[in-house]
């Protein structure tokens, strides 16, 4: 059985399947609370049933991992021949599934790094490939986290929402910024900045946002050897006409992901979401 350092992160990271099975990552799902249940992010709840229960208004609530569901993980990927593990989880700002990780981490039978990244989506989902590589190439426990480190410390993550009534509700920012954009009516683009959300720019009308999202996008990018993800809540044709725009304007472009992001991120931004991660490698 070969000795490695695996990769474990969460469901937030919303990676490809195909892609978390070649390099052999492992996702921690979160958990949405919709009414009175309890669902595991990914397989129980699909970003489709999460947008129909928001627009119904139907309380939704999310939960991190237990310490417990972690330790359980690594006992399995160590099991499987892991020498150690590195487990890189969305911004401790946003849940506490970086402190349950940290807790599992001391009764695992393999050493296990955990990285909060400050990052979430497929911002997180970079970190993770990254640190993946790094591993299969041959990099130790140390290597791997400062490639994701490295990685988030390169990475950009800016995001359009139709409201933020959402995120104010799940404490994801400010009421008086929240109340700033209804009472002005205008429609916010907003940033990850330090691993929380803030607000970048105010803008009149949602296609003047999308606009303005493309050329921040676009400016980030620069001139080459960058990954970009464009993630959206129940707004495909919002997503895929971004991403062709980006396919032309962007010349260094190396992958461009374009996905829904799931139930527990959806849950804070609401249907409409159109967000954009610029990583450069």
């Amino acid at each position: 059985m070969s000795r490695h350092v695996a990769i474990v992160t969460d469901s937030t990271a919303y990676l490809p399947p195909d892609t978390m099975r070649r390099h052999g990552i492992t996702a921690v799902p979160l958990t949405v609370v919709l009414g009175d249940q309890a669902l595991e992010e990914g397989t129980e709840i699909s970003a489709r049933s999460l947008a129909l229960a928001l627009q119904k208004r139907r309380s939704v609530t999310t939960s991190r991992p237990s310490p417990e569901v972690f330790a359980a993980t690594y006992r399995a990927v160590a099991e499987a021949g892991a020498s150690g593990i590195v487990s890189l989880h969305l911004s401790a700002e946003f849940s506490g599934t970086y402190d349950a990780a940290v807790l599992a981490a001391k009764d695992a039978p393999v050493p296990v790094r955990v990285v909060d990244t400050g990052m979430v989506a497929m911002a997180l989902g970079f970190c993770a490939l990254s640190a993946a590589e790094t591993a299969e190439a041959g990099g130790g426990l140390d290597e791997a986290v400062a490639a994701a480190e490295k990685r988030a410390a390169g990475t950009s993550t800016y995001f359009y929402v139709d409201t933020l009534d959402y995120l104010r509700r799940g404490g994801r920012i400010g009421a008086a910024q929240a109340l700033l954009g209804s009472a002005l009516a205008v429609k916010p683009l907003l940033q990850l900045d330090g691993g929380r959300i803030e607000l970048l720019e105010k803008v009149r009308t949602a296609s003047k946002a999308i606009a303005r999202l493309e050329e921040i996008v676009v400016e980030r990018a620069g001139g080459g050897g960058v990954d970009i993800a464009v993630h959206h809540l129940a707004a495909p044709e919002r997503a895929d006409r971004l991403a062709e725009r980006l396919r032309e304007r962007v010349p260094g472009l190396v992958d461009l992901h374009v996905s829904e992001v799931g139930a527990v991120i959806g849950a804070h931004t609401g249907p409409g979401l159109l967000g954009a991660v610029v990583s450069p490698r």
